[in-house]
């Protein structure tokens, strides 16, 4: 076996035995520039804010009435120095909810705009994981392109020295055809790696707001993060760290809010106001102005709409309440879901880097040896060494897998992991 075969195979070896820890503040470089630029978090911020701004409008009295009238013109002349009682009448008028109202309105807008708060702020923590879920695909994806290649060239390699081996009498010509159609293979799943690649990237700069051909630099390696905090901690934790929990306790309250107003329109409404009138002079009578106050009421005496407000207050908490339970009982489950995964992969990975890939790696060495001296066929080489690239790629995959799981428990808990 020439000594440049051998010396990539040991690099692959060496490749393979290596663990993906360590730096990963890029990732919370890409993390930042999705919070900052994502359009559609900033629709969501936008959304918050604008149901901000409608709290004090609801907690707000309406504008007063200003009224400008022409009292007692006779019809025949239209003149204001026909009669005594003729003048023009200023009024200033007010209306005045009954108490309560006004402050069950602020009430259920604050507490809207709670709500919007929180989907803007759980976005986030969704945003995250996308970001994260993407760089840890890329990472697995780069990896498995980096190392597709490496065999690429190693079973090149192999073809030169089957087709020489052959070309003197000492190979099969089924060697030389088997290295040549694994050597296609791996060109075949080359193009399918590279497409799901530029696919990834493309995606993670629609999150960052970026151009689609945007380069992301290669990502050499990705945290490695034990996870101490038990699923029941996680859980306990969730109600107060998740943003959405507490919006749905912000939309409850203004649904409670809505309520208390729909009770309270079964009130009246005042009014009240100040009139002048200047009189107009006739002759030698000056005459002397007059002001008054006046004061009014609705009658709500119409209760169907009243009854129908109360009814669609009653019905939008109970939704609240039962959409609020779905969500407890969901997060319980992504939490429990995602540990579970996080802890099949660990497992895995561990298996791949302390048993299955040393223990496949000392098949090939033995394999190559056992080459070199012809006491195994060239095709039990070429499969040890396909054996060992595919469980290199699983384990990749199993580390990025991993994270992309710890990536889903944190959005799901609200509790920072990595």
């Amino acid at each position: 076996m020439p000594k440049k075969i051998i010396a990539v195979i040991l690099m692959v070896l060496g490749f393979a035995a290596q663990a993906a820890a360590g730096n990963h503040s890029r990732l919370n470089s890409l993390v930042d520039i999705a919070l900052r630029d994502n359009p559609e978090l900033q629709a969501a911020k936008a959304k918050w804010q604008m149901y901000a701004n409608r709290i004090i409008p609801a907690a707000s009295l309406d504008d007063p009435t200003l009224s400008l009238a022409f009292n007692n013109y006779p019809v025949d002349k239209f003149r204001g120095d026909e009669t005594p009682m003729t003048g023009k009448v200023f009024k200033l008028s007010q209306k005045f909810p009954f108490p309560g109202k006004l402050a069950a309105k602020e009430d259920s807008a604050r507490q809207l705009a709670l709500w919007y708060k929180g989907v803007y702020e759980d976005n986030r923590l969704a945003l995250a994981r996308q970001v994260k879920d993407v760089y840890f695909k890329l990472y697995y994806l780069g990896k498995a392109i980096q190392l597709t290649k490496k065999n690429a060239g190693l079973l090149q390699d192999f073809t030169k020295v089957t087709e020489t081996r052959y070309e003197v009498g000492k190979g099969l010509q089924q060697d030389v055809l088997k290295a040549q159609v694994e050597r296609s293979k791996l060109s075949d799943r080359l193009l399918i790696l590279d497409q799901k690649q530029k696919t990834a990237m493309a995606r993670l700069n629609t999150m960052l707001n970026r151009p689609p051909d945007w380069k992301v630099p290669a990502i050499p390696k990705i945290p490695n993060k034990k996870i101490t905090q038990t699923v029941a901690n996680l859980e306990q934790q969730a109600p107060n760290k998740r943003p959405l929990f507490a919006a749905y306790k912000s939309l409850m309250a203004s649904y409670k809010a809505k309520k208390a107003l729909a009770r309270l329109n079964y009130r009246p409404d005042f009014k009240a106001g100040l009139a002048y009138t200047f009189r107009e002079h006739i002759g030698a009578d000056q005459g002397t102005d007059f002001a008054g106050i006046q004061f009014g009421m609705n009658l709500p005496i119409f209760t169907a709409k009243r009854d129908s407000a109360q009814a669609d207050a009653e019905a939008g908490l109970l939704m609240v309440r039962h959409r609020y339970q779905n969500f407890h009982d969901r997060v319980n489950f992504d939490i429990d879901d995602a540990w579970r995964d996080i802890q099949k992969n660990r497992q895995q990975a561990d298996l791949y880097k302390n048993g299955i890939i040393p223990q496949a790696s000392q098949t090939l060495e033995a394999s190559i040896s056992a080459y070199e001296v012809g006491k195994v066929s060239f095709l039990t080489l070429l499969d040890n060494l396909m054996t060992l690239y595919r469980y290199e790629i699983d384990y990749h995959r199993a580390l990025s897998d991993g994270l992309r799981a710890v990536a889903r428990l944190e959005a799901a808990s609200g509790v920072q992991i990595l």
